[in-house]
């Protein structure tokens, strides 16, 4: 069957969603034909005075930000989520909805507008980390919030409004969709186990290092079995941790330093500024969840070049997601390339 998988059309299983994923291996025999685009040039631009996250600037609200030299987080101007909604309801027949509370934050990594992850120091993405920890610790100590959901969306082609180096945090009431499809398998492996289904999947990874394209003393970083996305990844600590607040300061240095390292790799792949969709799944806030194992993944559109991209559609969009290359060929190609961001060594 192993032979079969990388050779035949096959489905695979998400353990965490309980959702199939269509793979197609036979229509491309290799994965990745060699780079037709130039290298992007970084910008090197570290003040923007047009840009409304950068220190001192004003922003489209009228605020300002103050003269930050780290990291800052305020409250989002255009919120898709607002804390003083009216609570309501409304049932007619087949046509249901309800009033939804919440608010919404912006992150801004550092200060410099040309930094993205990959190019800041693991030092800096570690007080990243801290402030994901604090907010999520605090938003989520609020009655009113049962859900904290860390993101960030980079590149024009992600939807990214603005280019300094930032994410987002929505808050909310009610617990989203895909969150409750983890939190309902998750639970199901650990009330049959009393054991945590990623703990289990990521000891079966590592033991066949088919897929792991990197790990330190606390995390690894992977191509998931199920991935839906060309170069999609996901960062699990290897000791189980419901919510990344649970971390220590050794643990926490090395998210950073996988973070930055699997970044890095996502830039070397293309010689660009790779864009994706990443956002970090980990405990609801409404009580102990005693199942949930966090984890952090990255969704990339690139397929073969910085200019090809993979898009949902056709029978995606009605049918099923659907793969060509193989996890196993994705994950060798991150696996053969360098953590040095491809600047430093173009220079």
């Amino acid at each position: 069957m192993e032979s079969i998988i990388n050779t035949q059309p096959h489905r695979r299983y998400n353990i965490l969603t309980d959702e199939w994923v269509l793979v197609s291996p036979h229509r491309t025999k290799r994965p990745w034909q060699g780079k037709t685009d130039k290298s992007v040039a970084i910008k090197k631009e570290k003040y923007d005075k047009n840009c409304y996250l950068c220190p001192t600037n004003k922003r489209a609200s009228g605020d300002v930000n103050p003269d930050y030299q780290g990291t800052y987080s305020f409250n989002n101007d255009f919120a898709a989520l607002l804390q003083d909604t009216e609570e309501s309801s409304f049932n007619k027949g087949l046509l249901k909805a309800s009033t939804e509370s919440g608010l919404c934050k912006v992150i801004c990594f550092s200060p410099n507008h040309s930094l993205t992850l990959p190019l800041m120091s693991v030092s800096e993405i570690n007080n990243v980390i801290s402030l994901w920890k604090k907010e999520y610790q605090e938003l989520g100590a609020n009655p009113n919030i049962n859900h904290v959901q860390i993101f960030e969306n980079k590149g024009d082609i992600m939807g990214c409004s603005n280019p300094h180096p930032h994410g987002q945090i929505w808050a909310q009431r009610s617990i989203p969709e895909v969150v409750l499809k983890k939190q309902t398998q998750q639970k199901k492996y650990w009330d049959k186990n009393n054991k945590s289904l990623l703990f289990d999947y990521i000891q079966q990874e590592i033991e066949l290092n088919e897929r792991i394209i990197l790990k330190n003393n606390h995390f690894v970083a992977l191509v998931p079995y199920w991935a839906v996305w060309p170069y999609e990844t996901m960062i699990v600590p290897i000791k189980q941790y419901q919510h990344i607040g649970q971390l220590n300061s050794q643990e926490q240095l090395a998210f950073a330093e996988i973070i930055k390292n699997l970044t890095t790799k996502y830039d070397n792949l293309f010689e660009t500024s790779f864009p994706y969709s990443s956002g970090i799944h980990q405990s609801p806030t409404d009580g102990e969840h005693p199942e949930w194992h966090f984890h952090m993944s990255f969704y990339p559109p690139l397929l073969r070049s910085a200019e090809v991209k993979k898009f949902m559609v056709g029978y995606e969009m009605f049918a099923n997601p659907q793969r060509d290359i193989t996890a196993e060929q994705a994950a060798d190609n991150l696996k053969q390339l360098s953590t040095t961001h491809y600047s430093k060594t173009n220079n």
